[in-house]
């Protein structure tokens, strides 16, 4: 293999890892986020089951009809973006920004988890609540700053397009496939939220739920 193939299956391998890594980690949050406030689970099956019909495979085209789910996907987001601190960002130039001077050649990370929290934008910003997008315009396509977990502009993440596409169907296949408990004997209000911090934001201690049939 020459060094020019090999260099495109390593770039290939990386945008892989990089868009399953960061896709599952959201899906695994919304499930946790889901089996921790029950009430929410069982309003987005009961659309699934409205749209779909109990049990049936859910395809790309359905995602338009599903609002719910689709906030349920925004609030998941907010709270769990899959990239904490975005792509470094390399400044060009000297900026200044909200009367701070930013100078050339620093290392700019952007906190988007933080912005999700913040309660000067959001409303009750620790309580996952995906009511807060029902008839709302704000969209994750990097134009509404608040929610920007693919960050924005020309070094928006080239994935977006993937997730978009798929974590919905995925988190829609689960839900409408399967009843779900928590494993063992953990209340709901009991379930861990402890976050990793990393390049991606995973669960510190990985969900554990157990598929029933419907």
């Amino acid at each position: 293999m020459s060094n020019f193939h090999l260099k495109i299956v390593c770039v290939s391998q990386d945008l892989f890892d990089a868009g399953t890594d960061s896709s599952s980690g959201v899906v695994e949050w919304a499930m946790t986020e889901l089996l921790k406030a029950p009430e929410i689970m069982k309003r987005v099956q009961a659309e699934l089951i409205q749209v779909l019909g109990e049990g049936n495979a859910m395809e790309e085209a359905d995602v338009a009809r599903l609002p719910y789910l689709q906030c349920i996907i925004k609030e998941t987001y907010r709270m769990h973006p899959p990239a904490p601190f975005l792509v470094p960002r390399k400044v060009e130039q000297d900026v200044e920004v909200c009367g701070y001077t930013v100078p050339k050649d620093s290392k700019v990370l952007i906190n988007v988890w933080a912005i999700g929290r913040d309660s000067t934008f959001w409303e009750d910003p620790l309580v996952f609540n995906p009511d807060r997008f029902k008839d709302s315009k704000l969209d994750v396509r990097g134009q509404d700053f608040e929610l920007i977990p693919f960050g924005a502009g020309r070094r928006i993440c080239p994935g977006m397009p993937l997730a978009i596409r798929m974590i919905p169907v995925m988190l829609g296949t689960l839900l409408n496939t399967f009843k779900w408990k928590i494993e063992g004997d953990i209340e709901p209000k009991d379930l861990d939220m402890q976050e990793k911090f990393g390049l991606t934001l995973t669960k510190l201690r990985p969900l554990r739920a157990v598929p029933l049939p419907l």
